[in-house]
């Protein structure tokens, strides 16, 4: 599946079959469960995980979380839009 798949399925009311947990939080967050999303993420302790927890408290608004999770993550804190980094990651991941 590609990003386009990906976003496509965001009309349907369950996740795509098979997603692992980091694209499957960010399925959710787009939808708007914030809170399914987060502990999705938190389950997937690994750099992964921390980068889309980074995404995740952008979009809470918990920028300085964020940056901790950045930091888990190895990763710069993004200047994107939200929009552009949740694609950026759903990209990334979908790549795997």
């Amino acid at each position: 599946m590609g990003l386009a798949g990906f976003t496509a399925s965001l009309k349907d009311t369950a996740p795509p079959e098979g997603l692992g947990r980091p694209l499957a939080s960010l399925w959710h967050v787009a939808k708007g469960d914030w809170d399914r999303a987060h502990t999705l993420a938190q389950e997937e302790r690994n750099q992964t995980g921390a980068w889309v927890q980074a995404h995740l408290h952008r979009v809470e608004g918990d920028l300085s979380n964020a940056a901790y999770w950045y930091g888990q993550a190895k990763r710069p804190p993004s200047a994107a839009s939200l929009k552009e980094e949740w694609e950026e990651i759903a990209a990334a991941l979908l790549a795997r």
